[in-house]
């Protein structure tokens, strides 16, 4: 069998963590059995579907390397098919025609409440002779669903679940004005697209019964399903926006990096082992839904924070200048000059082994183009006080006179002007460290010397002196 699988998000917003991870197992699976990934955008709901939202799906997905094979479907597309299959159902007496109102709907849910009942459809029209119909009312297209018995899902991830069908009711599949249902589009779609693995968040778990039952009814081969556990806060409460339920491109726009994303996302419900660095080739040679776990994953921004950390780490020079420059330009508020760009060039392999996101480590590197006369933290600023000035003055001195801008010399420099001075070296390098960066922290002092070369160096020194 074809391992066919399939993304299949609403475009109601944007690319979400729990829906990225989704997109993640999905292709994994697909890509360890040498299949496919299909994309499918629900957007029968056209009130709240919009253009940018595809877009941002599509950016998404991109982003993370995990775009589906071959074009992307649109559901609203087929909304004739979906129509097609209701009325075969119905010409084969597997549904029916029901002209309940919305007022009577009403009244039916409230007397079942009332009396302690069940408040699903209580099947008025099921057995009704049609030409009873009120006239003006447009009917509704519903399932004969079966009442004796029970539904049944092996679930991949949950396992066996069963369901009494005397606990579900006859669900619409066509509404009044013709429109498909998402239970009957679903199934109509995977079908036709021939997935053969359904893999979702185990909030569509009970949506996979109903959907079974349609499957039967046509006489169609159900898909596999795995239903996966959401995802939670840290605190174990739903995901939400302050546990970091941010849209895919908000982390882009963090500084994390794709790979550290989907190696995160990863191990958020499935492990091997103790391994935590898992590349994209030994994910999908190791991938199985046997791995995930039934327990809701736990997101922990933190934990996340160092994995980018080891990912930076190892990204090569060209790389990272590339993808650090737009983080750099919204920091500093313009594009670096040519002798700016040495300058972090010379720096970024020290900068990097420090930070854990493209954003710190922009803000890291931005002291190496930062504009005279540097803008001076609070923290900073303090340092600049008392004895400071007279220190820096020496400092200036000496330096003026180095022909060779060599780490090793103006380390020896430095300390010398310290010794001279009569105070210990953290005396003078921490105002140094202040002219030279606006900054109450940063690389070493004569790393930093080294980086920002002789003239400029000099150049900010004599800043502070004036």
């Amino acid at each position: 069998m074809s391992v066919i699988t399939r993304f299949a998000p609403s475009p109601t917003g944007f690319l979400h963590i729990g829906g990225a991870r989704t997109a993640l197992f999905n292709w994994l699976f697909a890509r360890h059995h040498g299949g496919q990934m299909l994309l499918r955008i629900e957007d029968t709901d056209r009130a709240r579907s919009t253009a940018e939202a595809i877009a941002a799906i599509h950016d998404g997905l991109r982003w993370l390397g995990l775009e589906g094979d071959g074009e992307p479907i649109s559901q609203f597309a087929r909304v004739r098919r979906h129509a097609e299959v209701a009325e075969e159902l119905l010409a084969a007496g597997k549904a029916y025609r029901c002209y309940c109102t919305p007022d009577e709907l009403a009244e039916m849910r409230r007397l079942a409440k009332a009396e302690g009942r069940s408040m699903g459809y209580d099947g008025r029209w099921r057995d009704r002779d049609p030409g009873e119909a009120p006239a003006g009312v447009p009917p509704v297209i519903r399932l004969r669903a079966p009442r004796e018995g029970e539904t049944v899902v092996e679930d991949l991830v949950q396992g066996t679940v069963r369901v009494g069908n005397g606990e579900m009711d006859d669900m619409v599949l066509l509404r009044a004005d013709g429109t498909p249902t998402y239970m009957l589009a679903v199934v109509v779609d995977d079908h036709d697209m021939a997935i053969s693995h359904v893999i979702r968040g185990d909030d569509h778990l009970t949506n996979a019964i109903r959907q079974r039952q349609i499957y039967d009814l046509m006489d169609w081969p159900a898909p596999a399903f795995a239903h996966i556990p959401l995802i939670h806060g840290d605190d174990g409460a739903k995901m939400s926006k302050r546990h970091g339920a941010l849209a895919v491109q908000a982390y882009r726009d963090l500084g994390y990096l794709p790979e550290a994303m989907c190696n995160y996302l990863l191990r958020l419900g499935w492990s091997h082992g103790d391994d935590e660095i898992i590349s994209t080739e030994q994910a999908i040679a190791w991938f199985e839904l046997d791995a995930v776990g039934k327990a809701a994953a736990r997101f922990d921004l933190p934990r996340l924070d160092n994995l980018n950390g080891h990912y930076l780490r190892e990204l090569d020079p060209r790389r990272l200048s590339d993808l650090l420059a737009p983080h750099l330009a919204g920091h500093l508020g313009r594009q670096p000059n040519e002798v700016e760009r040495q300058r972090l060039a010379l720096a970024l392999p020290a900068l990097q082994e420090r930070s854990k996101t493209l954003v710190e480590l922009a803000e890291r590197a931005g002291f190496l183009a930062a504009s005279r006369p540097l803008a001076m933290e609070e923290k900073a600023a303090k340092l600049l006080s008392g004895e400071a000035p007279a220190l820096l003055r020496r400092a200036h001195h000496a330096l003026s006179g180095i022909d060779q801008w060599r780490p090793d010399i103006l380390e020896a420099t430095v300390r010398a002007v310290a010794e001279d001075a009569g105070v210990k070296l953290g005396k003078l390098a921490q105002p140094m460290r202040a002219a030279l960066t606006g900054q109450g922290a940063s690389p070493g002092i004569f790393d930093v010397l080294h980086y920002l070369g002789r003239e400029e160096s000099l150049g900010r020194i004599a800043d502070c002196l004036d």
